[in-house]
């Protein structure tokens, strides 16, 4: 039996794994592979694979049985392919120990640079490369993240004896530290590691090795990795692999430097080469925001020799895998060196303009396009922007660099735990900071914008920002941090204060500001036409009608056209009572609820009629053409009584009764469980009078725009049906009072009466429900609500621990439980169908508007969904990813 394979080589053309082998080398191994056989200059190395990973954190922190020799075999192949040997005292190999999962967390796992030095190797690399400043520069970055990644001592305490030793010698910047300096720097970190650590510094190459990839394996599992991997929904992968390479210096001298950099624009998209570097410098002080890079562009002017080959390799590359790539790189005495390529992390707006300028440029079809922008990318597109009218009156505080776009406005915190705690409390936040790091996470996950007086555009806090949707103004140089006060420009804030930022062009403005939302244009028209084209086409066996429809839940006319201007086919969900709380119509409402007789009532649902009909007339005229589903009252009536002694006291004068009187039918209105109590269709049969006025209400509106020649398509739907006899008998009384419309206007129209299947003996009985029904629409709010047994409005108390425990996989109100609401759902899906094979079907809780739920309703035989105006767009991009992902 052959032995598993735990490590794979790279270097001199050749390599072992390639691009495709992501799940075994992780996404850097991969590349690294891929680059190798390209041709690319890439430092030679090796990988240990996720396999490894898996088996140390499910063994208690132990290795496969061989890894060791199989590490010393590749070293030992590493040290002939270079000619040195790790820890040389004469010529030493230096090595990277860096993670790589097989989906990139960006700063999430660890890093160390420069092993293999020690006391008598550093004095050989001097010697070697005739640069004693490089060698002990080399030497002191080595014992910092060694002793702050391998051993877990708090960066701080080399930072302070850095930051002292500059201010003794009276510099700015480290590179203005001489030979001598850094080598007293040296001293001073070993003297700090054998205080904290109780040893000395670690002498022995083997023994750095080992410590260096024990710690990269360990962080798959810290904090800031486990929650960036909670809140990106990653799952089902190994771990990460580690990846051992020869080090090439960025950090030897003025000819040598670093730089990430990418292929387009990855804030905007545009088919622009886009990056930063630092000479003199090693990687880590490009993303750390310690340094403030130089754009790429200056690089043309610099080197335009190196600047030629990376230009030639970023083509070579973005060709190569068919998508924007972002680009480590170092240039070691003039020569350049690629140490990673990865697809890059874009906002939004780039996502939308790469994948439509790859179908263009003929790189990608139109489907893989669909594919390559996400539903929460797209989202960002409608993240507000400041008020074109408003911001000709501001006048920016300070301006920095323009990470992350989109505008944001919230009370100033200075710390990612003190975000999270005033968000929880819902307050909109603005974090701000120096600069950010991994630890900033969760705060940066629930900050409204993020603002940073160091960095470039390439920071953590720019990459993160990006990759979030979250605004971001990074390297504000006029943003000044300190403790909990930040001055902007020559305004001072304290935490709390409001303060705004526009990440599109990187100004900060004093105070909150009003934003808008952006319009649909230019090539978001064109890929959402895409994604029409896709689900329109669609074809299901289960389903009779061709197509996955986008509907939306509106109830107010002016939502209608904002919905239809976003595309959607129609309304799924019209919540009538929400028309009640309009101005003029709440109290007569109230005069019907308290009327102490039919006669009373009918009184005030006379008053009613011609209002409410005004209401679904405008609607229907805005969806001119397109399906109307108008919910009827659904709502306990308690809701719309008065609460308090003063408001009882003002409707019993209006009305005409004693407020005693008034107060004691609110209170007989009063019910313990009141979301399982006298609501929805328990309602219409109990006070059919209502139902009735709302049914007619509909149906003159709906005749009164027939006659002027437009289109109209009513639908009624039913609320809270339980069983087949509740519907029959409300069916039944609607049925006869769309026929005396009828006879009333001289005229027939269309018409569709269904229910909402939302609780779950609806769904078990949905056969004998479907009898009386045109459609069903599933409100899984409820369904939720009922099959689980939580309150919606109370969950807050619980389950963000549930999810944190991994009780719940997700908030069930987010995203549709598939195992067991699912369950319900499919089984009324195949019961009511095989009633009526041309059942209508939908869904309209806050469901309608998530991904993964569309894409279940999609497999489910749904012919659509219905969310919100503005996550429209949203779902006929989900919709269309759900035909492509089933096909």
């Amino acid at each position: 039996m052959a032995a598993i394979k735990y490590v794979y080589f790279f270097g001199n053309k050749k390599a072992e794994g390639n691009a495709k082998m992501k799940d075994v080398l992780g996404g850097k191994g991969a590349n690294l592979a891929e680059m190798t056989s390209l041709g690319v200059p890439v430092p030679p190395g090796f990988t240990i694979s996720t396999d490894v990973c898996e088996t140390f954190h499910k063994k208690g922190k132990t290795y496969p049985s061989g890894l060791k020799k199989e590490v010393a075999d590749y070293l030992d192949k590493l040290e002939k392919l270079m000619g040195k040997k790790l820890g040389d005292p004469a010529d030493p190999l230096l090595v990277s120990v860096r993670s790589g999962a097989a989906i990139s967390m960006p700063g999430m796992m660890e890093t160390i640079l420069n092993l293999g030095l020690n006391d008598k190797a550093v004095l050989g690399l001097a010697e070697k490369t005739g640069n004693p400043r490089f060698a002990w520069d080399a030497y002191r970055r080595f014992i910092q993240m060694f002793g702050n990644v391998a051993k877990g001592m708090d960066g701080s305490v080399f930072e302070e004896i850095l930051e002292s030793t500059k201010a003794k010698k009276k510099v700015e910047l480290d590179t203005d530290l001489n030979a001598e300096d850094l080598q007293n720097l040296v001293d001073r970190y070993k003297k700090a590691y054998k205080a904290h650590m109780k040893e000395e510094f670690p002498q022995n190459p083997m023994d750095q090795l080992w410590a260096a990839i024990d710690a990269v394996f360990q962080s798959w599992e810290n904090p800031k990795a486990v929650k960036y991997r909670k809140l990106n929904d990653i799952k089902g992968i190994k771990g990460t692999a580690v990846n051992v390479q020869t080090m090439v210096f960025g950090n030897f001298g003025d000819d040598s430097g670093t730089g990430v950099c990418f292929s387009r624009d990855p804030s905007t998209g545009n088919n622009v080469f886009y990056g930063e570097y630092l000479m003199n410098a090693q990687g880590e002080d490009v993303v750390a925001g310690i340094r403030t890079p130089k754009k790429i562009s200056a690089l043309q002017k610099s080197n335009s020799e190196i600047y030629k080959q990376l230009v030639a390799i970023k083509d070579q590359l973005e060709k190569h895998y068919r998508d924007m790539q972002d680009m480590e790189f170092t240039i070691q005495q003039g020569k350049l060196f690629l140490l990673q390529t990865r697809t890059g992390k874009r906002t939004g707006p780039a996502a939308l303009k790469c994948a439509v300028d790859m179908v263009k440029e003929k790189l990608i079809t139109q489907e893989e396009a669909l594919l390559r922008v996400t539903a929460d990318q797209l989202d960002q597109l409608f993240h507000p922007m400041i008020d074109p009218k408003y911001r000709k009156s501001l006048k920016a505080l300070a301006k920095g660099l323009n990470a992350s776009p989109g505008a944001a406005t919230g009370q100033i915190v200075f710390s990612a735990d003190e975000a999270e705690a005033w968000a929880k409390d819902g307050k909109k936040v603005m974090l701000v900071r120096k600069e950010t790091s991994p630890e900033d996470i969760g705060g940066m996950a629930v900050a409204k914008g993020i603002l940073t007086s160091t960095g470039g555009m390439t920071s953590h806090a720019a990459v993160v920002a990006r990759g979030m949707g979250t605004p971001c103004v990074a390297g504000c140089k006029d943003v000044k941090v300190s403790g909990k006060t930040v001055l902007v420009g020559e305004k001072k804030f304290k935490e709390g204060d409001w303060i705004s930022i526009d990440g599109t062009t990187g100004e900060v403005f004093e105070g909150e500001v009003l934003l808008v939302n952006p319009k649909i244009t230019g090539d978001l028209q064109t890929f959402l036409k895409w994604a029409d084209q896709v689900r329109l086409a669609s074809a299901r066996k289960s389903v009779k009608e061709k197509g996955f429809r986008v509907r939306t839940n509106a109830d107010q006319p002016l939502d209608a056209k904002v919905a239809r201007n976003f595309g959607a086919e129609g309304i799924g969900l019209c919540r009538t009572e929400h028309m009640f709380f309009d101005e003029g119509k709440l109290e007569i409402f109230q005069e019907m609820i308290v009327a102490g007789n039919r006669e009373a009532r009918m009184k005030a649902l006379k008053k009613l009629l011609p209002l409410q009909k005004k209401d679904f007339k405008g609607i229907f005229l805005a969806m001119e053409g397109l399906p109307v589903t108008i919910r009827l009252l659904d709502p306990p009536l308690h809701e719309f009584v008065p609460k308090t002694d003063q408001d009882i006291k003002e409707l019993a004068k209006k009305v005409g009764v004693k407020p005693a009187v008034l107060k004691q039918i609110s209170e007989s209105l009063h019910e313990l469980n009141p979301m399982l109590g006298h609501r929805g269709c328990r309602l219409g049969i109990t006070y059919p009078e209502v139902y009735d006025m709302q049914v007619e209400a509909i149906m003159r509106a709906a005749c009164e725009v027939a006659k002027q020649k437009k289109k109209v398509l009513p639908e009624i739907m039913i609320p809270l049906v339980g069983t087949w006899e509740e519907l029959k008998m409300l069916r039944d009384n609607a049925e006869r009072v769309i026929q005396d419309v009828f006879v009333s206007m001289k005229m027939k129209i269309d018409y569709k009466i269904g229910t909402m299947i939302e609780i779950p003996r609806a769904a078990i009985t949905a056969d004998k429900v479907a009898e009386h029904a045109d459609f069903f629409s599933f409100g899984t709010n409820d369904l939720t609500q009922m099959t689980y047994g939580y309150s919606r409005d109370d969950v807050g108390s619980f389950v963000p621990e549930y999810l944190e425990k991994n009780i719940l996989e997700h908030d069930p109100f987010q995203a549709l439980d598939q195992e067991g609401v699912g369950l319900l759902v499919a089984m009324a899906v195949e019961k009511g169908r095989k009633v009526k094979a041309d059942l209508k079907l939908g869904i309209c809780g806050e469901h309608g508007g998530d991904p993964s739920s569309i894409e279940f309703c999609y497999r489910s035989g749904l012919n659509y969904v219905s969310c919100s105006p503005y996550r429209v767009p949203i779902a006929r991009l989900a919709a269309a990813h759900a035909v492509l992902q089933n096909r």
